[in-house]
């Protein structure tokens, strides 16, 4: 991309944020403070928001020379307003998971550590010698919002100590042994084991002195969802409108799962059985660990070969995306990260097993098409290259869950449209995989805001857990996992659905609007080009699409 004000405005807002963040500055695989971790204090958040705050306001000072410019730059803005907002209302301060907190950030970015460096075992003893500093700084930035009345739910805080509590029982023991196959590094090991005491420590903190001052409600009302729910999606939504709406799609979903169910196990009286009996069906489970990530890598590989040259042009460059099983703590919901900035780190699926040895691959197609190709791995890697329209800060920086979670739904949907689940058992686990989303819109709005449950009464944990166990099917480890993850991320959950709706209109409205001129491989290069946007901007631009 051809350097403007704006461009150099936020090249330097990531040289800057770079140095503010070595967990960021590791997972960009940009060298050089991978012996660091954040600083998480009051005094780090506070850097962070200064550079956040004089950069927004060089951006509105000046004016963009060309329409790439003027849209990297309305992005920018949007994005950084967003984040400031949640910074300044202390939001981003009290909010913590088992998916997104600093508990998981730095314990996954020991996996995304190069280990063919000679300095890597240095900065993996630095690097695990920080932690319980970084901790310390955490945990006095939850005591600062706290003296002001700003707390997450109870829910979410046992939760989290309940994760640094497996932390603590060998986690980076085990980092250090990936490091240090032989074992006999005795600074990594006194290392690991300081990381797993500062864990623990803070495990005790959470459970006996903050869980006890946590909000009990697990909701946080209409005004704050409506925050989060406008930062997860970049969309200004209907609520009410939208509660209805999946209520309408899980409907329409369980419908069509009837009909599949129907020809897998005609004797069938519920879906939850149909699901219970395709998790023992030896035609579609898998059986161990190993065999898993093999099938999950020729899958992907696979993919890549059906799609490549018809609906998309994927780039060599890009092609190559890894499967590996998720560290040990992690939620129950598969995840991917994207490829290092220069690429030389692929873009990356993880599995959580959850103690698990078999596998149920019947809903596991669907899930594989939605992290990898034509999902989320095309979706981001081809934004990181996409050099000559994003600029550094677009390629590296944002993201957006409304837009790349409902491109990654959008995925699932398009590989049915294909055909892939011709088989119905491979039907159903798409289905559960789309029923799932409608019914997260559900749920989450619904325990959030307060709406009613189908029995009348207001939705709760339960009420949510049984709609996903016996209507989106999944698993009673998986639901409850879910439930508690949408609690403790308010709105991130009904990004997927809604993201997948504004991309079907985009793509309808296009066809409608082009007619003859409409071909979907040119929608797909178009609409990937334009890079990660709000959903409400990202309907903007493709209403300007001309076709080309």
């Amino acid at each position: 991309m051809t350097s403007t004000p704006i461009s150099q405005i936020l090249d330097r807002f990531m040289e800057e944020g770079i140095k503010l963040s070595p967990i960021g500055a590791t997972m960009l695989g940009v060298p050089g403070l991978d012996d660091q971790l954040d600083d998480l204090s009051m005094a780090g958040n506070e850097k962070r928001a200064e550079l956040t705050r004089s950069t927004l306001q060089a951006l509105k000072n000046e004016t963009p020379v060309n329409e790439y410019d003027r849209i990297a730059r309305d992005v920018a803005v949007e994005r950084l307003t967003s984040e400031l907002n949640l910074n300044d209302t202390y939001e981003a301060r009290i909010l913590f998971n088992l998916i997104s907190s600093p508990v998981t950030s730095i314990r996954q970015v020991f996996e995304m550590m190069n280990r063919d460096k000679p300095e890597t075992n240095s900065n993996v003893i630095k690097r695990m010698n920080g932690i319980g500093a970084a901790l310390e700084g955490w945990k006095s930035s939850l005591t600062f919002v706290a003296e002001k009345g700003k707390f997450n739910s109870r829910r979410q805080v046992l939760a989290t100590a309940g994760q640094l509590e497996t932390f603590s029982k060998g986690a980076f023991t085990a980092v250090a042994r990936k490091f240090n196959p032989a074992g006999d590094n005795s600074d990594l090991a006194a290392a690991a084991k300081s990381a797993e005491n500062a864990c623990a420590a803070l495990a005790t903190w959470m459970r006996d002195v903050y869980a006890p001052q946590a909000l009990p409600e697990d909701g946080v009302g209409e005004t704050r969802y409506k925050m989060w729910a406008r930062h997860f999606t970049g969309a200004d939504l209907d609520l009410r409108d939208t509660y209805e709406w999946g209520i309408n799609q899980l409907n329409q979903i369980n419908e069509r799962m009837w009909v599949a169910a129907k020809k897998l196990y005609p004797d069938a009286t519920t879906l939850r059985e149909v699901a219970d009996r395709l998790d023992k069906d030896p035609r579609y489970t898998v059986e161990g660990e190993e065999t898993l990530l093999k099938k999950l890598r020729e899958f992907i590989d696979a993919a890549v070969e059906r799609l490549d040259g018809k609906e998309f042009d994927i780039d060599p460059r890009i092609r190559t995306c890894e499967a590996r099983l998720a560290p040990e703590g992690s939620a129950s919901a598969a995840y991917y990260m994207g490829p290092s900035e220069d690429l030389s780190r692929p873009g990356t699926t993880w599995f959580p097993t959850m103690g698990r040895k078999t596998f149920g691959w019947w809903n596991i197609v669907s899930t594989w098409y939605h992290e990898a190709v034509p999902g989320h791995h095309l979706q981001i890697a081809t934004t990181k290259i996409n050099t000559s329209r994003l600029n550094r800060f677009q390629r590296n920086r944002v993201f957006i869950s409304g837009y790349s979670e409902g491109w990654a739904l959008y995925a699932e949907r398009l590989m049915d449209e294909l055909g892939a689940f011709e088989d119905p058992g491979y039907e159903m686990g798409y289905l559960s995989a789309q029923g799932l989303r409608a019914a997260r819109i559900v749920v989450d709005i619904g325990m959030h805001c307060g709406y009613q449950d189908f029995n009348g009464e207001v939705w709760n944990a339960e009420s949510a857990f049984k709609l996903l166990h016996e209507r989106a099917l999944l698993d009673e480890i998986s639901a409850r996992s879910e439930v508690d993850r949408y609690l403790g991320w308010p709105g991130q959950a009904i990004s997927y659905k809604v993201g997948e709706r504004f991309w079907m209109e985009a793509r309808e409205t296009a066809r409608a609007r082009l007619g003859e001129k409409f071909e979907l491989k040119k929608f797909h290069a178009f609409a990937l080009g334009l890079g990660p946007m709000g959903l409400d901007p990202f309907k903007r631009e493709m209403a300007l699409w001309d076709g080309n």
